[in-house]
């Protein structure tokens, strides 16, 4: 049980503090329009209800412990909004920062004694410190979920897997290679041999700038893993660079088809699938 005066004040003055800290929070930075005057409100009235709660039951300046969860949990939510909305953290923290002066005053206006308004204005100090760096490491893990989800999105607009032709497959990619977009490339592509049925596939690099040890080993993992689903692969966009790195470099490319540019091997690929292509002789004119 806390031995804080702290939760009696934010009883019997919520309305005034709930009014000053409001006040506050619009002089400290024009957030109306991304967040409503109602919605503002609203948050801070849930936020000095759940403070109350919580400074009651546990330590005021412990906010660690279980009588904080719903705190917490709130102050999760309220980052979250905050980061969807482009808060920065900045801003996000002072949700929290800036309930501090409405409370100080609050507190040297019920309290006579002078050792007692000290003391309580350092438990105050000690809470909302705690609580407003848990908002900020809260949104800080928020941008950092919703910036690794928009990679793996852009890595998936990135990597588009088109249809050229029936059984013909064609994956530009365009960048360098790593593990991770290697899986997302491999992944893609094995979706879409399964969903067309294709039995060729042309990877053309032409739009990826240096060729490495590790660059050609993440081809290859492509290369095999399409062989595994019955589709055989061919490598366009050799350029001559990358030529020469590739044999300085010793990789072994096996059996795999290489051409210079994405139309050789299109033809290649038309003629193993049956199909001739023939120029449309000029009609004459009368």
């Amino acid at each position: 049980m806390s031995t804080s005066r702290i939760p009696e004040i934010l009883r019997k003055h919520e309305a005034a503090l709930l009014d000053d800290w409001t006040r506050e929070q619009n002089q400290l930075g024009d957030i109306s329009h991304r967040l409503s005057e109602a919605d503002l409100r609203a948050q801070s009235r849930r936020f000095l209800q759940l403070l109350q709660e919580a400074a009651t039951r546990g330590d005021a300046a412990d906010t660690d412990t279980e009588a904080f969860r719903e705190v917490r949990r709130f102050l999760e939510e309220v980052s979250a909004s905050r980061a969807a909305l482009g808060f920065s953290p900045s801003e996000t923290a002072t949700f929290v920062f800036s309930f501090k002066q409405p409370l100080f005053n609050q507190i040297r206006a019920s309290l006579p004694s002078a050792e007692d308004q000290l003391a309580e204005i350092w438990t105050a100090t000690l809470l909302l410190d705690k609580l407003g760096l848990y908002t900020m490491e809260t949104y800080q893990k928020t941008r950092e979920s919703i910036i690794a989800r928009q990679q793996e999105e852009m890595l998936e607009l990135s990597t588009p897997v088109v249809k050229l032709w029936d059984g013909v497959l064609a994956l530009p990619i365009i960048g360098t290679l790593d593990s991770s977009r290697t899986q997302t490339i491999m992944e893609n592509l094995l979706e879409k041999i399964v969903e067309t049925g294709s039995e060729l596939a042309i990877i053309d690099i032409t739009g990826v700038p240096t060729v490495d040890t590790l660059t050609a080993q993440h081809l290859l993992k492509t290369v095999t893993a399409a062989r595994l689903m019955g589709a055989e692969c061919i490598i366009s966009g050799i350029r001559p660079q990358i030529a020469q790195t590739i044999v300085h470099l010793g990789v072994e490319l096996g059996d795999i088809i290489t051409k210079a540019s994405l139309a050789d091997a299109f033809r290649i690929a038309m003629q193993r699938t049956g199909h001739v292509v023939v120029r449309k002789a000029a009609t004459s004119r009368l």
